[in-house]
């Protein structure tokens, strides 16, 4: 019974083995394919890849705040100017984070253990941008004091000669 049970086992396995090695060895090459365009491991020199790996790194480091501007301007769009706890904290975020980022610039660039100056500098202009971008929106909302009348009690806020809205003047 036991020969049996072996004797369709026999008769249902397939030993690829064999098969594939030999189809593999009368396949002919693809087009465009040769072995000698591969490359050895002695050729590749593994410090200037891992060096080229480590700017390439630094680099997408000092640009990631730059990358941030069209997310941050699609925020302050968003967020309106009216003045309400929703555009106050889209404010205060987008001032606080490139601070913050600023003042941690070492710590950031000494995950990849290198001195790259070029890189920093790149990293804080851009932080600087971001700065730059909720300056403008806290204008825009009027929380900046740009009148004297903002610090002093006695003076007379500037009175406005027109309002603009939707292209026309309105007087």
């Amino acid at each position: 019974m036991s020969n049996k049970i072996q004797s369709r086992r026999v008769k249902w396995s397939l030993d690829s083995t064999r098969t594939v090695a030999r189809t593999l060895d009368s396949l002919p090459s693809p087009p465009a394919y040769n072995l000698s365009n591969i490359p050895s491991t002695n050729e590749v020199t593994k410090k200037a890849d891992i060096s080229r790996l480590i700017t390439k790194k630094s680099w997408d480091i000092a640009l990631a705040p730059i990358k941030q501007v069209p997310m941050n301007l699609f925020i302050m769009y968003m967020a309106g100017n009216s003045i309400s706890i929703f555009p106050i904290m889209m404010v205060g975020m987008l001032l606080l984070r490139p601070v913050q980022a600023i003042w941690a610039t070492k710590s950031t660039f000494k995950v990849i253990e290198s001195s790259a100056i070029g890189q920093m500098i790149i990293y804080v202009l851009g932080n600087f941008v971001n700065i730059g971008l909720a300056l403008y929106k806290c204008q825009s909302m009027g929380l900046l004091p740009t009148h004297s009348s903002d610090w002093l009690a006695f003076v007379e806020p500037p009175i406005r000669q027109e309002y603009l809205g939707g292209g026309l003047i309105l007087n």
